[in-house]
């Protein structure tokens, strides 16, 4: 802790400058600026037939005005110019013509204190030429070929056009779309993929929207073939509109233009390499052909890549986007007022990119590079100073007068205090600043005493006095004289010594846990003549309490620091102030909680099913980390929060560690990845994703699943599996092989399929048909395995599939149901057995289809097929109280066997939902058949069930809680609801009557009881 004199006046420079303030009109003062030209494009033959460039400065006294064209003065008193006139400060130019007026001008204010240019404006003449009268040679193009029709624009001023294409006639545009494109940048028209549709007449059309001026090119006719063979080719997709490396300047919005011809139609895609997303300030339009980035910065730096896909191939484009920028100031020039005499220098500091080049202006004219510097100003030195920073950009303009004076001492503006305070044992400093220049020689006297240098007392080189371990012996009046060779002055105060402030209570080094409270106690005694202000602040920051309520409050010297979070963390300073001095102490706030998220990831190297990370260690928040979790999400991810805990190498990642390897990882995938560190506090925040990597292909190693099949008519086998997930591609050109034989044979026959989602494949050859020494079936191996650029997998378990030599011929028998409910019903049947030959008859399974006798047409019934191994099933979703037919028949892969006898059954009524009750104070009386009843403890889950066909049970009255009756009816048509009953037991019971009751008589309801 520190006892510091308070500096009641700040200290000035070393050399007397004062800065004036030149908005004041009492005070002359150079011309400033308040509107300056701005470029002008004229079109000859406009109405107005004239331009204004319009000049005002505030001067003080008023300024005059003259121009400049290419830095040559337009002499306009001296030599008048009948399209030349000056209105206050506008130029007027009556009548423009281009080779006499295009130029650049420059407005020149000018008044006593001295003289400022304007920035420069430019005077262009626009035009838009017309195109050439040459007719257009007709375009012949194959339907689902590309075609470009060329705008071949005219020759136009501003550059800044706008294309567009007439169809047939004027004014019908055509409108683009994934297939059609007019690149803004060359006019051109890009049809991706001819269609018939398109055959017609087109027209280039150009508009410049500055000028508002509009032309078109004669018609080019478009005409489709009809493709080869009454077939379109498909083609890939072939990039023709490119963009090139751009250079934009900062702030400014740019447009990238690409677009592909391909059939099919290809899809654009475009990314920012090296980076993840494309930048949050981008917008693509013209279905995906053109990215727009708006206001663009530095950090849009970089290569944009655009890709266009179909699926007969793909074409790609790269180029890089550069950002510059206009001059803008680090440090510039002010209105200076300097003593004669006196050294100077002038500065300006400008960024920019490319580095901005700086020049001088002295009252309008050149005067010099770099930096200015004046080793004794003279008053010839004073004038308005212009300084100019430029590169390719633009132009930056800084305008400052500087006042060279010369004056005798006065201390009108700024007298010596008549009251000064200040603390004992402390540093006491009394300013002494009379406006004076040259700069003069200072004295001191207190009372009438001359001061002089001691190593207590001290003149200081401004003029100010400082007293040293200030004592109350130093109270007194002192007075402070000033003398030039201009003249002479002084001023006197009187100084008064109070007691120092010091800290009594130091707030202490404390550690917090995240989300935890924290008090630093800070207290101090002082001069009781004074007021005291506690000021706390973090790492030199003074602490807002108005805006940092939610985290800091504070009482008379303490601070209290709620939900205490990281970036709290940081040296606390309780700083005890009065007007005179102030005394300061410290501490040191430590936060614990879970690590931050680690550095960037990077992958240094790539395997099938493994790969190798980088990274670095994040902020440990002052808790060493124990062990790191990477996380993987690949490109089937169903969400973009689908991250999966990787396996990896070593498995157990130490807080030590910034390397590891993640394996089991799937090959020909593509994966980021992401850390999470942990401490004795937890997890903390995920580490930002790493870019997105593919892992290398392999053969794969899962086979299709549950392949099976069946053999059909005419001599089709069919076989069926289950595809293989996405995942286990592991490698481009994915597809299945089948393999299948007679169950006899020796040789495979194999099939191979390219596409990956085929679940079924049908081989037809007479060959396969049962003979007669296949009896009823012949039996085939089928098995299946995948494969790709890699290599081959392993095949599934072989499947035995049947190829029967005919429907079955005998229906299944003895078929009988009954209701379970008013929608369900049970049905069951004698499987189809010995057909005479001495083998059971081949089927694959039954079909029971079920109907409404009077109600239902048969084509429309319920179907439902089960395994051969099953005689029975549930039948659902039937309508109740209704008459229903069901028939049963074998099918296999030839078809359906004979049906049955059809059964018939009603299903059950509706269950009822009325019920009736009455109860007294002893009895609860419901009727009923079958019943559920739960007896239970009110707030318990189980207890114990009773099931009973009578109406009523009866039940011991509880001695002491409360109990829950839970009633459910049973009826034909299904169970009804629950009713739920409540019994209050006899110890808290209040009515006198039940308290004697020693049963409950419940009665159960045929008709349903409710909840």
């Amino acid at each position: 802790m520190a006892s510091n004199a308070l500096i009641l006046l700040a200290l000035y420079d070393m050399i007397s400058i004062v800065m004036f303030n030149l908005s004041d009109d009492a005070t002359g003062y150079g011309p400033i600026f308040e509107e300056e030209p701005v470029d002008v494009v004229y079109v000859e033959g406009s109405p107005d037939g004239r331009i204004s460039m319009n000049c005002r400065a505030r001067a003080n006294p008023p300024a005059s005005y003259r121009w400049r064209r290419d830095n040559w003065e337009i002499k306009l008193m001296e030599q008048p110019d009948e399209h030349y006139s000056l209105v206050g400060g506008n130029l007027v130019i009556t009548n423009p013509r281009e080779k006499k007026h295009a130029g650049t001008y420059t407005c020149v204010a000018k008044n006593i204190y001295g003289t400022v240019i304007s920035k420069e404006a430019r005077v262009t003449f626009g035009f838009l030429e017309e195109f050439s009268d040459e007719e257009r040679d007709p375009v012949y193009v194959k339907e689902g070929q590309g075609a470009v029709l060329l705008c071949a624009p005219p020759k136009a001023w501003p550059q800044a056009v706008t294309y567009r294409w007439i169809y047939n006639e004027f004014p019908i545009f055509l409108h683009t779309d994934r297939r059609r494109f007019v690149s803004q940048r060359t006019g051109n028209l890009y049809i991706s993929k001819v269609e018939a549709q398109d055959a017609g007449n087109y027209s280039c059309y150009v508009s410049s929207p500055i000028i508002g001026q509009s032309v078109f090119s004669k018609f080019i006719p478009l005409i489709p073939l009809p493709p080869d063979e009454g077939e379109e080719r498909k083609y890939p997709a072939d990039i023709r509109v490119k963009f090139g490396d751009t250079t934009a300047m900062l702030a400014s919005n740019i447009t990238l233009e690409c677009f592909a011809l391909g059939n099919p139609i290809p899809h654009i895609i475009w990314r920012k390499v090296d980076s993840t997303d494309l930048p949050a300030n981008h917008e693509i339009s013209e279905s995906g052909a053109v990215l727009h980035l708006y206001n663009v910065q530095y950090e849009d730096v970089g290569a944009y890549d655009c890709e266009a896909i179909n699926t007969k191939g793909k074409d790609w484009h790269k180029a890089w986007l550069y950002v510059e920028s206009a001059p803008e100031w680090a440090e510039t020039i002010n209105n200076t007022q300097i003593d004669i005499g006196s050294e100077h220098t002038m500065r300006c500091v400008a960024s920019g990119k490319p580095f901005p080049f700086i020049r001088w202006y002295k009252d309008g004219y050149m005067y010099g590079k770099g930096e200015l510097k004046f080793s004794s100003l003279t008053f010839e030195d004073s004038g308005m100073y212009q300084c100019i920073a430029e590169n390719y950009w633009g132009i930056k303009y800084a305008n400052a007068e500087l006042r060279v004076i010369a004056c005798a001492p006065t201390f009108e503006f700024n007298p010596v205090k008549k009251q000064l305070l200040g603390a004992k044992d402390g540093r006491v400093v009394i300013e002494c600043k009379p406006r004076a220049a040259p700069r003069p020689r200072f004295t001191w006297k207190k009372g009438k005493e001359q001061l002089f240098n001691t190593s207590r007392i001290s003149i200081l080189y401004d003029g100010s006095l400082e007293i040293l371990n200030a004592t109350k012996n130093d109270e007194g009046f002192y007075a402070c004289f000033a003398e030039n060779d201009r003249g002479k002055a002084n001023s006197s105060g009187y100084l008064t010594i109070t007691e120092a402030t010091s800290i009594t209570v130091a707030p202490e080094d404390t550690e917090v846990k995240v989300g935890d409270e924290v008090t630093l106690s800070c207290a101090a005694s002082f001069d009781p003549m004074l007021d005291i202000t506690f000021i706390w602040a973090i790492d030199f920051r003074v602490i807002d309490f108005d805006s940092e309520w939610q985290h800091y409050e504070h009482g008379i010297g303490d601070l209290r620091i709620k939900n205490a979070q990281i970036w709290h963390e940081g040296r606390y300073t309780c700083t005890a102030q009065t007007v005179v001095d102030s005394d300061t102490a410290y501490a040191d706030l430590r936060v614990v909680g879970v690590p931050g998220p680690p550095g960037v990831i990077r992958v240094e190297e790539i395997g099938d099913t493994w790969v190798k990370l980088l990274w670095s260690k994040g902020a440990e928040h002052n808790s060493p980390i124990h062990y790191y979790t990477i996380q993987t999400r690949h490109y089937w991810a169903l969400n973009e929060d689908d991250w999966k805990n990787a396996s990896t190498s070593p498995a157990f990642l130490d807080g030590s560690l910034e390397r590891a390897d993640v394996t089991d990882l799937y090959p020909w995938m593509e994966y980021q990845f992401r850390i999470i560190a942990t401490n004795e506090y937890g997890s903390g925040e995920a580490s930002i994703p790493s870019l997105k990597i593919k892992t290398w292909d392999a053969p794969p190693v899962v086979s299709p699943t549950d392949v099976a099949g069946y053999g059909g008519r005419n001599g089709e086998i069919v076989i069926t599996w289950t595809p293989v997930q996405p995942w286990y591609f592991y490698g481009k050109k994915f597809g299945y092989i089948v393999a299948f034989k007679p169950h006899d044979a020796y040789d495979w026959w194999y099939e191979t399929i390219s596409d990956p989602e085929t679940r079924r494949y049908v081989h037809r050859d007479s060959y396969f048909i049962p003979t007669e020494e296949d009896f009823q079936v012949r039996e085939f191996q089928v098995k299946v395995k995948s494969f790709n650029v890699k290599g081959d997998g392993p095949y599934s378990l072989t499947k035995v599939i049947y190829y029967p030599r005919d429907v079955p011929t005998e229906p299944p028998t003895d078929v009988y149901a009954r209701p379970v409910s008013s929608t369900e019903a049970l049905v069951w049947w004698l499987p189809v057995v010995d057909t005479g030959t001495g083998l059971q008859q081949y089927i694959e399974g039954y079909q029971v289809k079920y109907w409404r006798k009077y109600d239902d047409p048969e084509p429309g019934a319920n179907r439902i097929f089960v395994p051969a191994t099953v005689n029975q099933t549930r039948l659902e979703n039937m309508l109740p109280d209704s008459h229903y037919l069901i028939e049963v028949r074998a099918f296999n892969g030839a078809g359906l066997g004979p049906p049955g006898e059809h059964c018939e059954m009603f299903t059950k009524r509706p269950r009822k939902t009325d019920y009736s009750q009455s109860a007294d104070n002893n009895y609860l009386g419901i009727s009923c058949v079958v019943s559920q009843v739960m007896f239970r403890k009110t707030g318990y889950i189980y207890g114990k069930v009773y099931i009973t066909g009578w109406h009523f049970m009866d039940f011991p009255m509880p001695q002491v809680g409360d109990y829950e009756l839970m009633v459910r009816g049973r009826y034909e048509g299904g169970d009804g609801p629950v009713r739920k009953i409540r019994i209050q037991g006899k110890a808290s019971m209040n009515t006198p009557t039940l308290s004697l009751v020693s049963l409950v008589l419940l009665a159960l309801c045929i008709a349903g009881l409710e909840m």
